[in-house]
């Protein structure tokens, strides 16, 4: 990162900075790998300078903000328990740098396996990887930019209630060149889709599937920073995957793919649903990184 040389700090305070943070990062139980991240993104600094500290000995090093406004924004994450990606204004996920604030979920590295196995199918399938897919609840935009990326020769349509997030996930595919490729729409679920019934190949959603009872158990980060919108999924969790499951068929082609992520536990409930409503067959249940069943597959009849 080049940053202006208006906010420039000796090594040795900022040094002293460091190591006081990563301090009080213990203390508050918070991983000191969260310092790395915080500082990498706002100092002229790589990962391997920061883990040797060899940066204590220069003279001078360029930062995004000065050393004051940096304690303050750390200190949020601190008391406040803000998230590290809401200060930042940054998070990673596969190999995009995605912008990120309190108006969208922030992206979590299990998603990445929605996409992944939308790679398995489609390669199977040829056919597929060329028709239209939705992303239903983009929020920060992640999957309908994984979907771009990944499926070159595919309609992409995302859509999202949440002006706010939707505008995230605009940026989002401009910054990373994917903007030509998704058409982008404000609304609830399928209602602005009505032109495509019939005509979608996959659908795949990261839906609110948290029970509305559990949310104030989450932890602060979670609870009291993260768009209420994105979690909360009713009395059991299944509200929207249940509203999802009822009206895809009406919205996907023979053969489509029904694609979503859910809560550990809710797996053979959902299997049970998408069995139930006698439009899809060899539905499947699959793991996420941790190996705890986080995603419902199934085709429509």
């Amino acid at each position: 990162m080049n940053f202006p040389s208006r906010w420039l700090v000796s090594g040795l305070e900022l040094w002293r900075w460091y190591c006081q943070t990563k301090a009080y990062a213990l203390m508050a139980g918070i991983s000191v790998a969260e310092v790395d991240l915080f500082l990498k993104e706002f100092a002229d600094l790589d990962r391997l300078t920061l883990r040797l500290e060899s940066f204590k000995d220069w003279p001078n090093i360029s930062m995004g903000l000065s050393l004051v406004e940096l304690d303050i924004l750390w200190h949020r994450r601190l008391e406040d328990r803000v998230p590290l990606q809401y200060l930042t204004g940054v998070a990673y996920w596969r190999n995009f740098s995605l912008k990120v604030d309190s108006g969208v979920l922030i992206p979590r590295p299990e998603t990445e396996c929605l996409i992944d196995m939308v790679v398995v199918t489609t390669n199977s399938i040829s056919d597929l990887g060329q028709g239209i897919w939705v992303d239903l609840g983009t929020g920060s935009g992640v999957i309908a930019c994984g979907l771009a990326d990944v499926l070159t020769e595919a309609s992409i349509y995302a859509v999202d209630y949440s002006p706010l997030a939707l505008a995230i996930a605009r940026q989002n595919a401009v910054k990373l060149g994917l903007a030509h490729r998704i058409n982008f729409y404000e609304g609830s679920w399928w209602q602005p889709l009505e032109h495509l019934r019939g005509q979608i190949s996959g659908m795949v959603a990261n839906p609110p599937y948290i029970p509305s009872s559990i949310i104030s158990t989450l932890q602060p980060e979670v609870r009291d920073h993260e768009p209420r919108l994105a979690l909360d999924g009713g009395v059991d969790g299944l509200d929207c995957i249940r509203f999802l499951i009822e009206t895809a068929p009406l919205y996907m082609v023979s053969g489509g793919i029904w694609l979503v992520e859910m809560m550990a536990g809710q797996g053979e409930e959902v299997a049970k649903m998408l069995y139930g409503h006698g439009s899809y067959c060899q539905v499947e249940i699959f793991p996420d990184l941790e190996g705890v069943d986080r995603f419902a597959m199934a085709y429509l009849k």
